[in-house]
């Protein structure tokens, strides 16, 4: 089965992290032709979806010892480091699906863009870090942005059909993460297995550490605004722990629609690569009776992370990039053992005020920054160690 306009051609960039693995499920389902796999380093799971994959080009975006392994094995079709990635990413006439973790994401989404490809998105970072970036190329180069995210997907569906003139509120859902009902007293503790037991959903390390500060929703805030032209006034966060309203978008006539199912990212995967087709997904069907859905406010005095989200959206500019690469080094510290799970938001707070703010034009401009942020983050870091 074919996607919009027929294409077929897929790349998947992350293709060994949870959501470029589900992307190969869906691609074997619909028989797409794979052209091209990407993973951050060279592995042994690289190189086995290579040999499933044998017509794709591969690429470790990270050089080393591996991947002179893979390039024995693979040879003229496997490369290596960040230009191959954003080659990668510009192959013509090709649906990206962009699944990389962190802000090596933005330039294969602005290369995907330029080319007018359709970029199925699931890097958070491409448009929390760089939206004016992405808007731009995808402004020269007549692509498509399609979400992946189940929330951004879902307020995607919500808004099929409706006139762009009507929307009066976005309502992004949250889990809770596995902290939820917590008071900030009661997380001094904590530890990284018990930040890593999210309720609901089985992502990596990074994502789940965010989900748990809703710092991932503090994201998903900035990404909303971009995707769909919202105001951060018009944008809400609410707390459903049981994640079966994945979105919900009011319209001015004061009408409510929400998107459900079960926790499955095949569902926006999919519909991502084949919108404005809807291709058979293999799961059992929605069970209704029964189903208790539950909604509350967000505790942002425990969970500061998304107000800092709100905040740094409303200062644009620089400012959410500071909040991304401030945010990963924080996370990285803790997942070491080397700050407590509170400090995360006190970090993240730090490193956006003395940041200077500033415009943000090109990939270049958001990789300064990022740099600059992650030098404050870790002198933060080290002020705590």
């Amino acid at each position: 089965m074919a996607g919009a306009a027929g294409l077929t051609r897929l790349v998947v960039l992350g293709a060994t992290g949870s959501i470029g693995r589900q992307t190969l499920q869906v691609a074997q389902r619909l028989d797409l032709d794979v052209v091209g796999l990407a993973a951050r380093g060279a592995s042994n799971d690289l190189l086995q979806i290579a040999a499933d994959w044998p017509q794709a080009r591969v690429v470790a975006a990270e050089s080393g010892s591996a991947s002179d392994e893979l390039a024995s094995s693979l040879g003229a079709r496997f490369d290596r480091g960040p230009e191959a990635l954003i080659g990668l990413a510009a192959t013509p006439d090709a649906v990206v699906v962009n699944g990389v973790v962190g802000a090596a994401g933005l330039a294969p989404s602005v290369a995907a863009l330029e080319v007018g490809n359709r970029l199925a998105l699931a890097n958070k970072e491409s448009l929390v870090a760089g939206g004016p970036v992405v808007a731009d190329a995808l402004r020269r180069g007549g692509g498509e942005l399609i979400p992946v995210d189940s929330e951004h997907s879902a307020i995607w569906q919500c808004l099929v059909g409706e006139p762009t003139d009507s929307l009066r509120r976005l309502i992004l859902t949250a889990s809770g993460g596995p902290f939820r009902g917590r008071t900030r007293a009661g997380l001094t503790t904590v530890s990284v297995d018990d930040a890593l037991a999210h309720p609901t959903w089985a992502m990596g390390p990074r994502i789940t550490i965010d989900s748990a500060t809703l710092m991932n929703k503090a994201f998903e805030v900035i990404e909303a605004h971009h995707l769909f032209a919202a105001s951060y006034d018009a944008i809400d966060v609410v707390v459903h722990p049981q994640s079966i309203v994945h979105s919900m978008v009011e319209f001015s006539d004061g009408s409510v629609k929400a998107q459900m199912g079960d926790p499955d990212m095949r569902h926006p995967i999919s519909y991502a690569i084949t919108y404005p087709d809807r291709a058979p997904v293999a799961s059992e069907p929605f069970a209704a009776a029964g189903r208790t859905l539950t909604f509350e406010a967000p505790d942002v005095e425990t969970f500061p992370c998304l107000e800092l989200g709100f905040k740094a959206g409303r200062m644009g500019g620089s400012a959410p990039a500071v909040l991304n690469a401030s945010d990963e080094v924080a996370v990285e510290a803790f997942l070491a053992g080397r700050i407590p799970f509170l400090a995360i938001s006190e970090i993240v707070a730090t490193t956006l005020e003395r940041v200077e703010h500033r415009a943000v034009a090109t990939v270049g401009d958001v990789v300064e920054i990022d740099a600059e942020a992650r030098v404050v983050a870790a002198e933060a870091v080290a002020r705590i160690t």
